[in-house]
């Protein structure tokens, strides 16, 4: 999709209700509402997180969103897809400042080529503790990416076209903290697979921009 015909569209994403959780169950692997359940009362003193699902124009002009593979190491998000972001800091004055902050440490994209779109659907991540809030952003110019080395193993740009086909909604069977292998709804993206919360706050993000594109 040519970003100028996207550019028009996604804008009306700001008018639409969220979808939340109709969405998110969408692509949930099948533990996590019973594991959500046994971690409310935690939940309520869970750690956040912001993070930025960044569209933007290639040399092209075709519509990308960038993702990152986070580097391997010891923690339950270890080797797994999602997009940039992280944990919010005290300097930090709302969690869009921290979605914006780590986009800019993580993929070298600064706050001055940012549009905040819309603000989605929070979600809560069990096994890490996390509250996480996605924000929808626009670059209305090419971008030229530094992965932050230390957290980032590679980034990845997924054409918007490939990310609304239907085709590449997938089920995977990945490995559980239990021990146990189970079939997971995922994304096939640029030949990775993208499941858990990443893909519950992108099957928000294509919900909705399948309303207005």
């Amino acid at each position: 999709m040519r970003f100028d015909t996207f550019l028009k569209s996604v804008v009306k994403i700001r008018h639409l209700e969220l979808f939340g959780e109709i969405s998110h169950a969408k692509m949930s692997p099948p533990y996590r509402l019973e594991l959500a359940e046994r971690m409310k009362e935690k939940a309520k003193q869970a750690k956040k997180a912001g993070v930025m699902a960044l569209f933007y124009p290639n040399t092209e002009g075709e519509t990308y969103l960038v993702l990152i593979l986070r580097k391997t190491y010891k923690g339950v998000h270890s080797a797994q897809v999602g997009f940039p972001g992280g944990k919010y800091e005290k300097e930090d004055k709302d969690l869009m400042v921290t979605a914006i902050r780590e986009t800019e440490e993580e993929v070298g994209v600064p706050k001055s080529k940012l549009e905040i779109i819309k603000t989605m659907s929070p979600l809560y991540i069990p096994p890490s503790n996390f509250m996480v809030h996605p924000y929808v952003a626009i670059s209305k110019s090419v971008l030229k990416f530094i992965k932050q080395d230390d957290e980032v193993e590679a980034i990845i740009e997924v054409n918007i076209d490939s990310f609304l086909d239907d085709t590449n909604s997938i089920t995977t069977r990945v490995p559980t903290s239990f021990g146990v292998e189970v079939d997971v709804p995922a994304f096939h993206l640029n030949g990775h697979i993208v499941w858990g919360a990443t893909a519950m706050m992108l099957g928000e993000i294509k919900d909705l921009l399948k309303q207005v594109l």
